[in-house]
């Protein structure tokens, strides 16, 4: 990069040339995203502990960060506002969607953003056989050189064994991108539901995985199988430059998940 600094009084003036501007604009867009279940703070070793929480989300330094089972004011969690404590904690911007009234205060997802995020929504879920009531918080994003908002989709689905609820709910996430062809989403949680599932079959017919080979995230300590994910819309929009499961396996009873998505040209149709 061409800089020039010029000294002015007691003043330096840095001047970037033009091509260096116009080769930083033709970077191509790079998102990194973590999604995490953090058990409201809550690890393996009983211990309630929202800094080694925020601890893991640090470690990869991400733009964006999907969190479920958050408490906010709750009882159990010793009445602490956890979604504002974390972004206080690792300097991001956040939105919590309640779905249930808890002890006192409310128990749902969050999202965590380095961007603006611009407008968000909570969309309740089918509940079915009088199941926990889920959400699906729908945030816009305000990423730098995005012509529009990038809308991230958080959500925490339904865990009994019956697949019911789940597919009930994948309608409603897959609606969200069915008549914005060309919309660019991110959709991260705990589905709830292994690779091979139903679940994730219908998913995949809008969503890209950002890991094609299965890697089991629960339980912590020694994970066998995959239930939480991050994937991308339109499929042919992005490219994954790295997928893992992050090691740490005491703060949580999930193991949180992390992808670096770069944004691919748009294809003349």
């Amino acid at each position: 990069m061409a800089i020039k600094a010029y000294r002015v009084g007691f003043l330096f003036i840095l001047l970037v040339s033009p091509a260096a501007n116009q080769a930083a604009a033709e970077q191509p867009v790079r998102l990194s995203v973590l999604s995490y279940n953090i058990h409201h703070g809550e690890g393996i070793d009983g211990k309630l502990d929202l800094q080694r929480i925020a601890g893991v989300i640090k470690s990869v330094d991400p733009d964006l960060v999907a969190l479920q089972e958050v408490d906010k004011k709750v009882k159990r969690s010793d009445s602490v506002d956890q979604p504002a404590e974390l972004a206080r904690i690792v300097e991001m911007q956040v939105v919590f969607a309640a779905n249930i009234e808890l002890q006192g205060g409310h128990y749902g997802n969050a999202v965590l953003s380095r961007y603006p995020i611009v407008h968000h929504h909570n969309h309740l879920l089918p509940r079915v056989d009088n199941g926990e009531q889920r959400g699906l918080i729908e945030a816009e994003i305000q990423v730098p050189r995005l012509n529009a908002p990038l809308l991230l989709l958080a959500t925490h689905l339904d865990h009994r064994p019956n697949d019911r609820e789940r597919i009930a709910s994948t309608a409603v996430i897959n609606q969200r991108v069915s008549n914005q062809v060309q919309r660019l989403a991110l959709l991260a949680g705990d589905m709830n539901a292994v690779p091979e599932s139903k679940v994730l079959a219908e998913i995949g017919t809008k969503w890209m995985s950002a890991n094609s080979v299965p890697q089991p995230t629960v339980p912590v300590g020694k994970p066998v199988k995959q239930i939480d994910y991050i994937l991308a819309h339109p499929r042919d929009r992005w490219k994954v430059v790295e997928f893992k499961v992050l090691d740490e396996a005491v703060a949580s009873d999930h193991r949180a998940v992390f992808s670096v998505l770069e944004l691919l040209p748009q294809q003349t149709r």
